[in-house]
C-alpha cells in the first residue's frame, strides 16, 4: 500500500493535497505536477511511502531541479513508483551505460541458440548486475528538509510513519491527516 501527498509551503502555511501517481512516468511528470500545486512557486514537497517498506521526499523550488531522497534505494527499485525516484543520476550511474543493457553479451553468435544454458544458470544476468547496482539504504540528498527544520541526521533515522514523521517537524500534520 502506498501514500503520496503534496504539501505546498504558502504565505498561509502548508496545504497539503493527496495525489494520484497512475500517470507519472518519469521524474519529470513528478516534478511537474508539484509544480502546478504550487502557482507562486513556492516550495512543494512530495512524500512517498510504502507500508514501512521505504519513503522518499522529493523536493521541488520553481524551476529548479527536483532535489531527492530515498530511504531505502533497494526496496523502492521493487516499486513502480520508487523507480520514478531512482535515477540514473540517484545512483551515480552513466545514463549511457544502459546502451550496454540492449547488447547480447552472452557469447553467443547472433542467431545462435544458448542451448548448453537450459538451466537458467547464468540467466537473467543482466537484471541481476542492475539490481546490485541499487544500493542497499538511503540515497540521495539527505539535506533536503535542512532548512525546513529536520536535520539529515533526523532524515536518516525516520522509519515506519516517516510521512507523518515529516509533516509533524514541519508543523503540517494537521493538515496531512485531512488528506490521509
Amino acid at each position: 500500500m502506498y501514500f503520496a501527498a503534496l504539501l505546498a509551503r504558502t504565505e498561509d502555511g502548508w496545504e497539503a493535497s493527496d495525489t494520484e501517481l497512475d500517470d507519472v512516468e518519469t521524474l519529470s511528470d513528478l516534478a511537474d505536477l508539484a509544480r502546478e500545486a504550487s502557482p507562486d512557486e513556492d516550495t512543494v514537497l512530495v512524500l512517498i511511502e510504502q507500508e514501512d517498506a521505504w519513503f522518499g521526499v522529493v523536493r521541488v523550488d520553481g524551476e529548479e531541479d527536483p532535489r531527492i531522497y530515498v530511504s531505502d534505494a533497494a526496496a523502492a527499485a521493487r516499486s513502480s513508483y520508487g523507480e520514478i525516484l531512482l535515477t540514473d543520476e540517484l545512483l551515480g550511474r552513466d545514463p549511457d551505460d544502459d546502451d550496454l543493457d540492449a547488447l547480447d553479451l552472452d557469447g553467443t553468435e547472433d542467431g545462435e541458440s544458448d542451448d548448453e544454458d537450459e538451466d537458467g544458470a547464468e540467466g537473467g544476468g543482466g537484471t541481476a548486475a542492475s539490481a546490485e547496482a541499487v544500493p542497499h539504504g538511503p540515497v540521495g540528498d539527505a539535506e533536503v528538509l535542512d532548512d525546513l527544520g529536520v536535520s539529515e541526521k533526523e532524515l536518516r533515522s525516520m522509519s515506519g510513519d516517516a510521512v507523518g514523521e515529516i509533516a509533524e517537524a514541519l508543523g503540517a500534520s494537521d493538515v496531512l491527516e485531512t488528506v490521509r
